[in-house]
């Protein structure tokens, strides 16, 4: 059940060009969230109207959201500074089955990585593919992940070959690789669409459950605007209401 929240801002700081990691004090809020939902936040202004979704990336230390500066929305929030109040709607939409799970790869592809974080908090071993376009958007990734004792291994992708200890190319360029070495009992995923169909295909075709965690622009986030709607092979689905993790074969038909 999602509920209104008036959380302080604990820190709002720059992690990488152009990307903040937020941090609010909501400890019923951190209580409450399952890995892989989200929350809609009303910026303090009279100038944004709508709520901005961000999937909730971490519960350590107060609820974690990370975002890129893309527009006004975006810019306000980076100024915003600690002690600063905001509402908060959530959690909002369902969550990786990581009950059942046991030792899962987790593929993340830009910002889609925060979802994942949340998943490495709670599941008892993982294994991580992160991609980006280059070391700075990677980089940051590994300092939220290497600490946590369920990561046993993180592989890395970047666009340009920036990053000296990764691969060269796309997470479903090192993937085939990485699935064939080790055994796993199910693929999580979130980033760009086109990312998430391949590790899909890829996962299926491995005989391994997938979950799919969408990204999309929301308007209400209760699945009343239907902004966020996808079509999947049972018809179309709302990414807020429905989702937004999916089991792949939601989208990839037998």
């Amino acid at each position: 059940m999602s509920k209104i929240f008036e959380s302080k801002i604990k820190s709002n700081v720059e992690v990488a060009p152009t990307i903040f990691k937020l941090t609010v004090d909501a400890p019923e809020l951190a209580t409450l969230a399952k890995a892989g939902q989200f929350l809609q936040l009303k910026l303090p202004s009279d100038k944004f109207t709508l709520r901005r979704p961000f999937g909730i990336a971490s519960t350590k230390d107060g609820v974690n959201i990370f975002y890129r500066v893309v527009g006004e929305g975006t810019k306000f929030l980076s100024t915003l500074e600690v002690g600063t109040t905001l509402n908060l709607l959530a959690p909002l939409g369902n969550g990786f089955n990581v009950d059942a799970a046991s030792k899962v790869l987790l593929v993340g592809g830009g910002m889609g990585i925060a979802p994942l974080l949340s998943v490495a908090e709670k599941i008892r071993e993982v294994e991580i593919l992160i991609g980006g376009k280059n070391r700075d958007e990677v980089i940051f990734w590994l300092k939220e992940f290497i600490h946590l004792p369920s990561v046993h291994s993180i592989f890395v992708t970047t666009d340009d070959g920036s990053y000296r200890y990764g691969r060269k190319g796309f997470t479903t360029d090192y993937l085939p690789e990485i699935l064939s070495a080790e055994k796993y009992s199910a693929v999580y995923t979130c980033g760009p669409d086109v990312m998430m169909y391949g590790v899909a295909l890829e996962a299926i075709a491995n005989g391994l459950p997938c979950e799919m965690c969408f990204e999309r622009r929301m308007a209400c986030g209760l699945g009343a605007c239907l902004s966020c709607s996808v079509d999947t092979v049972n018809g179309r689905k709302k990414v807020c209401k429905d989702g937004p993790v999916f089991d792949a074969r939601e989208f990839i038909e037998p």
